[in-house]
């Protein structure tokens, strides 16, 4: 009588760990992907909850209270633990409402950019010769433009407004994600798997967003965790250049901008602000550092 060779499913369990569970060894091992996903927990957190978080409405005056230093400083208050504006305006208060404006802002412009993007990617892979070069071209011309100066345009021609910020940030965006689309399409067409879905009489759209798409997505969202971290950036610049949301919504880039006239002698007015782009900018970064690492078959061998 011969001895079955078949693991049983719990040693199999523990030689092969479930993709999720190897994803996040691998995520868990870049340090500073992990800081940056606290970080941002905390931010999202304190987006979600702003009305709850928040200890004052971020458009209530304390005309008493007018540049007020921080709580920690000479001259501070306890109720006001980040200080006041020049309006008297709590800025924990408009940080926090701040986030929950410039988060919106960056998921929607790469929503907006991250869905037509692919579509074109994939028409411009899967037709080489017949759309491929025509819709290159337009993504060509577009990179061509500094993408800042880009939005401003579209701005200045929609006028200013957060619908429209969140349309030419996604604008500007939207090359990228064509072109690694159809650089990763055109490195699947190739594969075993696509010809034999082929031979199985796959019609078109079934090759294009079951079979081929699910294999490239790994680099694209990478790609939109990046640009999560841009679109933000790019919002605060319209914001300061007084293109993005217009006062006296709360917004970074926003607060920025009113508020550069009180540099020397209110230093806490521009640099809190300042400080959560950088911070916000800086741990979104280091989150697409550490999922390109945990979805980078090559550079998860090399670990």
């Amino acid at each position: 009588m011969t001895q079955s060779n078949a693991v049983p499913a719990t040693e199999q369990a523990l030689f092969y760990p479930s993709p999720l569970k190897e994803f996040w060894q691998a995520f868990a091992h870049n340090k500073g992907a992990v800081g940056g996903l606290l970080f941002m927990l905390v931010i999202v957190f304190c987006a979600l909850f702003a009305p709850w978080v928040a200890p004052f409405d971020p458009s209530e005056q304390f005309r008493d209270a007018l540049l007020t230093p921080p709580s920690w400083l000479e001259g501070g208050q306890a109720r006001f633990l980040l200080g006041t504006d020049e309006l008297g305006r709590d800025l924990l208060s408009r940080l926090i409402h701040g986030a929950r404006l410039s988060l919106m802002i960056g998921l929607a412009s790469v929503l907006m950019s991250l869905i037509p993007g692919i579509l074109m990617g994939l028409v411009a892979g899967f037709f080489p010769r017949l759309l491929g070069p025509s819709i290159m071209r337009l993504m060509d011309i577009m990179l061509a433009l500094p993408s800042l100066l880009l939005a401003v345009a579209i701005v200045a021609i929609l006028g200013p407004g957060l619908i429209n910020t969140v349309i030419a940030i996604a604008i500007v965006s939207l090359p990228s994600y064509v072109r690694l689309t159809r650089a990763a399409v055109m490195g699947e067409l190739n594969r075993d798997y696509v010809t034999a879905a082929r031979l199985a009489g796959a019609g078109l759209p079934r090759l294009m967003f079951v079979t081929v798409l699910p294999n490239c997505m790994a680099p694209l969202i990478v790609q939109a965790t990046l640009s999560f971290s841009s679109a933000i950036l790019d919002a605060a610049a319209l914001g300061f250049l007084g293109l993005g949301v217009q006062p006296p919504t709360p917004e970074w880039g926003t607060m920025l901008a009113s508020a550069r006239d009180y540099i020397e002698r209110a230093w806490w007015v521009v640099s809190l602000p300042g400080l959560t782009i950088l911070l916000s900018v800086l741990a979104i970064n280091l989150m697409g550092d550490g999922l390109r690492d945990a979805l980078d078959p090559k550079l998860k061998n090399a670990q």
